[in-house]
């Protein structure tokens, strides 16, 4: 039900803008009049596209760090960062270039002498995915579902595999003397210079997967499209890997109904409070391929998950972290590669749940940097080797994003942060004391560096809502900047009405300070009201806003159209810090919609040419689930268009969905109480869905059952539109641009 929250928001108004500042939304955009107005078509993917983002010429440091190599004037030049003198690439570069080609040559000259091989044979090999050794003299070639070996200085190619299986998840050791993959769900070792094979597991089946992660590990934890789960420790004499049992994972149908005889796709897909693959943690020994499993009889009643494996620098020890299954702890632990045995180093834990983290970072002392969440805000603390906390380096209410750069020499270290504003990232140096700290980024906007070897000088890309990126070389020490040496070109500013986003902050009824966007109607009537356009995702951590340049062209075109184009980061997808996100634990909607509605009151009491009485919301995925929240948990939303949402979370998948709710066994009420589908008959406003029909992510199934609920409650203003051959994504730019269409057409017809 919505609320009216005018009373909490008269002496809050001033916190978030000044009078100025208020006066400046209300502004139109400069040279409105003067310029051309897109049309829909020219939103679409497409030859007639127009874009806003633009790309700034490529620059980079040389090999050596001594020069910048960019475009001037459509030529190479280097540039000088001590003296800014430009010149023409010197020798080395062309004589570098030499070598690369000639190593092409005798890539493809050895591949030739393979039998029955000719040139276009060779060529596409060549063309194949390639693996390199640690020295780069080593180059394993994955091409024809096969797997090739060259070794840089000699004349001869080999051919490790000749089969018609495929080999999955290929990787090369660092000293390029053996590979491994995966085949029918086993792992395997082949020696690169005598082709000698060795099956590592026996046991692999459609249930039993080694050296290879099945969907929800691949989804939730190690990466979208990476199903990879072997590592080679850095000595390469061991190779670790997971091996997942998911026999007790309920199947899912996924069925294109396109062809004439329906095609099924039987997918393992575990929905919350459903059992989870069984994970086991392997270890093996290179040279006889003898396999231990790390003893995780430790959390044997914790139904665990293994979230992140890797080595230690020296290669003498497994560095994992194991998490239970509602992921309310998270343990760093080390184990033994020949015995299993582990030893545990420290363990995190939360009142709501623990993020996978970023693995150790090592130092030559045996002592480990460690960004930890305990604090409520992600920080940088030393370990010593045996895990005892040695102090933090970082601290404060403001996100450290990730360590860049360690000198021990000098005990520094470079890392990334949201100290000064929760939408930028800024970068900055501080001693491992903890002492000292500078920022090296100047300016607003949101900043990327790159540095030379010696850190002399870094270059920082950065854009701002006000500004498109540009790239400035920087004194290394003080973070001066030099020269801007490149900018992006947007030639669409120079023809069509752009009205930039305006960045500001919303107080919500507590105080908390949201950021936000609004992009202006063009040209604006200050007296008009003009409907809100909400454009969210709102999940945890994931936020809308960012103060960095917004090349989009729909937005512009709602603009052109009498829009407002409003975003908003609610707090739990803020960015600043799990204290906050962590509002959002066994209750997902709740605390978001409450700041959604906390925004349009606050919007509609201090900008007066918002309507508040005609707001759309849309958004996809989890932005897909809070446009349908909205719609059936409120009445101050008169239209929303969702696309591919969670409509009940007992329907996506355990890894996610229990990192955020407990399972619906330990949280019920959260789940009854964030159900969309159960909240059908309260549906207030025009609802439109979409969704593909063959998405394995967030399943059909979740529209489907949302339609028949309104169905059900007798409620007609709602539309489905399924799109077929589409998964978690609409399958091409035809789909994506009817899917444009749609939303226009309810745009105008219900705002």
């Amino acid at each position: 039900m919505a609320r009216t929250h005018r009373s909490f928001f008269a002496p809050l108004a001033l916190l978030a803008l000044s009078a100025p500042s208020l006066l400046a939304l209300a502004q139109p955009p400069q040279s409105a009049t003067e310029k051309k107005r897109l049309t829909l078509e020219q939103t679409f993917a497409g030859a007639d596209r127009v874009s806003f983002s633009g790309t700034p010429p490529s620059v980079s440091f040389t090999r050596d760090g001594r020069h910048i190599e960019l475009q001037r004037e459509g030529k190479t030049v280097w540039l000088d960062p001590k003296t800014l003198a430009t010149s023409v690439p010197v020798s080395a570069d062309a004589t570098a270039t030499a070598d690369a080609a000639a190593r092409e040559a005798a890539i493809l000259a050895a591949l030739t002498k393979l039998p029955g091989f000719d040139d276009a044979s060779a060529k596409r090999v060549a063309a194949g995915r390639r693996l390199a050794s640690s020295d780069g003299n080593a180059l394993l070639l994955d091409a024809d579902n096969d797997l090739w070996f060259f070794r840089h200085g000699g004349d001869k190619a080999s051919r490790l595999t000749d089969g018609s299986e495929d080999e999955e998840n290929v990787r090369l050791s660092s000293d390029g003397r053996l590979a491994s993959f995966v085949r029918a769900n086993d792992l395997f070792l082949v020696e690169t210079d005598s082709g000698r094979e060795r099956r590592l597991t026996k046991d692999g089946s459609p249930e039993r997967l080694n050296g290879k992660l099945d969907w929800v590990y691949q989804e939730e934890i190690y990466g979208r499209g990476n199903f990879q789960a072997t590592w080679w420790s850095p000595t390469s004499r061991h190779l670790a890997f997971l091996s997942l049992d998911q026999s007790g994972v309920p199947h899912h149908p996924i069925v294109d109904h396109v062809p004439n005889r329906a095609e099924l796709e039987d997918t393992r897909y575990p929905k919350a409070g459903d059992p989870n693959p069984t994970v086991r943690l392997g270890v093996a020994r290179a040279r006889d391929g003898r396999v231990t499993w790390v003893d995780l009889g430790l959390y044997s009643k914790d139904e665990p998950l293994v979230v992140h494996v890797g080595w230690t620098p020296d290669g003498k020890q497994l560095c994992y972290q194991v998490q239970d299954r509602e992921q309310m702890w998270l343990d760093l632990m080390l184990a033994d590669p020949d015995s299993g045995k582990p030893t545990r180093l420290l363990r995190e834990s939360s009142a709501s749940w623990v993020n996978r983290l970023d693995e150790p970072r090592w130092l030559t002392d045996g002592t480990f940097l460690w960004e930890t969440e305990s604090s409520g805000w992600k920080h940088v603390v030393r370990h010593a080797a045996d895990g005892r906390r040695l102090g933090a380096i970082t601290a404060g209410e403001w996100e450290v994003v990730g360590i860049t750069a360690v000198d021990e020499a000098k005990r520094q270290l470079w890392f990334s942060a949201r100290k000064e504003s929760a939408v930028a990232v800024n970068h900055y140096r501080i001693g491992l004391d903890g002492s000292g700290l500078v920022r090296l980024t100047t300016g607003p906007g949101s900043h990327a560096v790159d540095w030379n070897g010696d850190k002399s000088f870094f270059l920082d890309r950065v854009s701002s809502v006000a500004f498109p990126t540009e790239i400035r070389l920087c004194d290394g020490a003080d973070g001066r900047v030099l020269e801007t040496v490149a900018k992006s070109e947007v030639k669409a500013l120079a023809e069509y009405e752009y009205s930039p986003p305006q960045l500001f902050q919303i107080p919500t009824r507590d105080g908390f300070l949201m950021d936000a966007t609004v992009v202006m109607p063009s040209p604006l009537e200050p007296t008009k009201k003009y409907p809100i356009w909400l454009p969210t995702y709102a999940g945890p951590d994931a936020p809308s806003v960012g103060d960095r340049w917004n090349g989009d062209a729909w937005t512009q075109f709602l603009a052109q159209q009498g829009y407002v184009v409003l975003q908003v980061n609610n707090r739990t997808s803020s960015q600043r810090g799990h204290a906050f996100i962590s509002k959002c634990w066994k209750q997902l909607g709740v605390q978001e919609l409450a700041d959604l509605e906390d925004a349009l009151a606050w919007i509609g009491m201090n900008i007066g040419y918002c309507d508040t009485t005609r707001v759309g919301i849309t958004g996809w995925s989890y932005g897909g689930f809070m446009s349908a929240y909205a719609l059936t948990h409120s009445k101050a939303f008169k239209l929303g268009v969702a696309g591919a949402g969670v409509y009940d979370w007992r329907l996506y998948d355990t890894i996610y969905t229990e990192r955020y709710m407990r399972t619906p066994q330990n949280n019920p009420e959260g789940y009854a109480a964030t159900s969309c589908i159960e909240a059908a008959k309260d549906l207030s406003g025009y609802l439109v869905l979409a969704h593909g029909t063959i998405d394995d992510n967030v399943h059909f199934q979740n529209t489907i059952q949302l339609a028949y609920a309104l169905e059900r409650a007798g409620i007609d203003r709602f539309e489905v539109m399924p799109y077929a051959k589409s998964r978690h994504g609409l399958g091409g730019p035809e789909l994506n641009n009817h899917f444009r269409r749609i939303t226009w057409k309810a745009i105008r017809e219900r705002l």
